[in-house]
């Protein structure tokens, strides 16, 4: 559903659900795409109503203006929705030509989109795109274990995850990977968390984030649990395997645990805090209630 929103007098054309990264500046915000085109991850519903599309150019100039009006000195700006890299070159050109013209302070443009997007775009033509100011993605990876990728459906490789951030490196671009605690279930828990650091050992990114595997009501995963196809972990097996997978990382980037995380274990420098990281999760292993950790991931309903 199309909704204008206001804010501060300013009118946008947001569509339902509308999601951004928290840990991004979250004002202001450009809509260029609605929907995912994949929207086939097994964990995940939050476009599942949502038809992929372009957004239309004319709404996006009308955005920018009111960008420009409210604002005119950004120097950050946040383009959603899931995907918009999934657009071609030459219209991802086109837009950030725009942002340009009505936004000439910006400094940073950050956007989100999956590993598969940039597979038709050379590394001149990420270049290219940096050089207009898309200095920084975040990619939701889940896994680097080719076993567990397919399980969830996520419709790439852990050879595509590395063959496609190293045309990021080579543009110069900034990107997050993401491991999604416990998404291999009982069954593949120890491969996913040790294929996953070996994979994101031979990438360069700024930051790794984890987050804990949330059941939501409507995702295929779910349903295989209540079939019995898919064994979730419990709250100390999701906080053994991120031990596990902590353990095997060994690259010196900014380290996340998002807030589906039974734990804040995030800071910088990496390796030099790897070994007081996996001393506070034995901490936890040893002395958290369980039992309370799972009752709030139960209860969470939204990401």
């Amino acid at each position: 559903m199309l909704k204008k929103h206001t804010i501060k007098e300013k009118v946008m054309h947001f569509t339902e659900p509308l999601y951004r990264n928290p840990y991004w500046p979250t004002f202001p915000l450009l809509q260029v795409t609605q929907g995912c085109t994949h929207n086939k991850c097994k964990f995940c519903t939050m476009y599942a109503n949502v038809p992929f599309r372009l957004q239309p150019l004319e709404w996006i100039e009308e955005d920018l203006k009111e960008i420009q009006r409210i604002e005119p000195n950004a120097k950050t700006l946040q383009l959603l929705s899931a995907n918009p890299l999934a657009m071609s070159f030459n219209k991802m050109k086109t837009i950030l030509e725009l942002i340009r013209k009505y936004l000439p302070h910006l400094e940073h443009i950050y956007t989100q989109t999956r590993v598969s997007d940039l597979k038709d775009k050379t590394v001149e033509q990420l270049r290219e795109l940096k050089d207009l100011g898309l200095n920084e993605i975040s990619l939701g990876v889940e896994s680097g274990d080719d076993e567990t990728l397919k399980r969830i459906n996520k419709g790439y490789t852990s050879q595509d995850i590395l063959e496609q951030t190293k045309k990021l490196d080579e543009a110069g671009i900034k990107y997050w990977i993401t491991f999604l605690n416990g998404v291999g279930g009982k069954e593949l828990s120890h491969q996913h968390a040790v294929n996953s650091a070996k994979i994101f050992n031979q990438t360069n990114p700024m930051l790794v984030g984890t987050g804990g595997l949330t059941l939501f009501p409507g995702t295929p995963l779910l349903e295989e649990v209540q079939r019995g196809e898919f064994t979730p972990l419990t709250e100390k097996e999701m906080m053994e395997e991120l031990k596990t997978f902590v353990e095997n990382l060994d690259i010196d980037a900014y380290f996340m645990t998002h807030h589906t995380s039974s734990m804040n274990l995030s800071g910088s420098n990496f390796l030099s805090r790897k070994k007081q990281i996996l001393e506070d999760l034995q901490y936890g292993l040893n002395n958290f209630d369980m039992n309370e950790l799972s009752n709030y991931r139960a209860n969470k309903r939204t990401l």
